[in-house]
């Protein structure tokens, strides 16, 4: 066979094996696409079952541990911010109340408390639902255990109670209001950039923290302050009556936080104890029923997505935040 014979069969055969080779490598791909499809729809199917299971399945939101005795003690956790958009929200906290109440096998209510306070409006409401709700059943009382933190709004719920509890390192009080933002102006005048604001009332922009500070509306700003931290004195006192030591530590109502073995001294808490300690040794009633409402397992699966896709992300980025080591 000549030269360019052999040359055409070599040609035709490196053709042959590109050929294959693209067959080949598309199949792969095929494969591969097809799985990747397999895996967001059996995805999609898991997330559709999940919000079917969190929407039409009742009592989610309400966990309960069957209690083996006649009575018991309802427990309701009051964790983290006091806001109307978390878990220890005022329409939570007092839904949670009142099917406490409702259930005639209710010995006693505990409060188990773990929060750096909040929103004074959300605690406003749960203080006035214990109330209430003592005022109808006398008989059924409720009980404020601290756990770590028990302050600022958070001590505000707690005065409802009948007594409280608390760890002698527990940190208890706070009982002050705080308002706090940034001021701008002179960032503003460095880089040069002007602030431009359009407002139909004299005083509508006052917080704006990229406008200087006016000594009329920093003075008002202070006296709605003042009117909320009298509020908030006035509730505790009226929860607490004469157990507070106001008259030997003035300072109770100024903004600062003791320990539990303090808080009990000043008055703050009645004794030391945990809550299953007031279950037993208190109410009479050691079996606990959880009447906390949590969120529902579809709010749950969003979040940890969220946090999951938050943290891959500042990854990707190269951002890493700071660390305990």
């Amino acid at each position: 066979m000549s030269d360019e014979g052999t040359a055409s069969v070599a040609s035709g055969d490196d053709k042959s094996w590109k050929l294959l080779e693209k067959t080949l490598l598309a199949g792969v791909q095929e494969q591969r696409r097809a799985r990747r499809w397999g895996i967001f729809f059996k995805s999609l199917t898991f997330l559709y079952l999940f919000v079917a299971l969190a929407v039409f399945v009742p009592g989610l939101g309400l966990k309960k541990v069957a209690a083996k005795g006649e009575t018991h003690t309802a427990l309701i956790e009051v964790r983290g911010m006091i806001m109307a958009d978390e878990l220890a929200s005022a329409d939570n906290v007092v839904s949670s109340l009142r099917a406490a109440f409702e259930d005639k096998k209710t010995k006693g209510v505990v409060l188990r408390i773990n929060s750096p306070g909040g929103s004074p409006v959300q605690s406003g409401y749960i203080y006035d639902e214990i109330k209430r709700l003592r005022g109808l059943s006398p008989d059924v009382k409720v009980y404020a255990v601290i756990s770590d933190l028990g302050a600022s709004g958070a001590y505000y719920i707690a005065s409802a109670a009948d007594e409280i509890y608390a760890d002698k390192a527990s940190l208890v009080g706070s009982i002050g209001v705080t308002a706090a933002t940034f001021g701008f102006v002179g960032a503003m005048d460095k880089v040069g950039v002007d602030r431009r604001v359009y407002t139909s009332g004299e005083h509508k922009a006052f917080l704006d923290p990229f406008q200087p500070q006016k000594p009329e509306e920093t003075e008002f700003w202070q006296g709605v302050l003042e009117t909320t931290h009298k509020q908030f004195i006035a509730s505790v006192k009226s929860g607490r009556g004469d157990r507070l030591k106001v008259e030997q530590h003035p300072e109770l109502f100024s903004g600062l936080i003791w320990s539990g073995e303090q808080a009990l001294e000043l008055g703050l808490v009645d004794a030391l104890g945990s809550t299953s300690y007031v279950a037993r040794e208190v109410i009479g009633a050691k079996d606990i029923v959880n009447y906390t409402r949590e969120e529902n397992p579809f709010d749950r699966f969003a979040k940890k997505l969220g946090m999951g896709v938050a943290e891959h992300l500042a990854m990707w980025m190269g951002f890493q935040g700071p660390a305990l080591r």
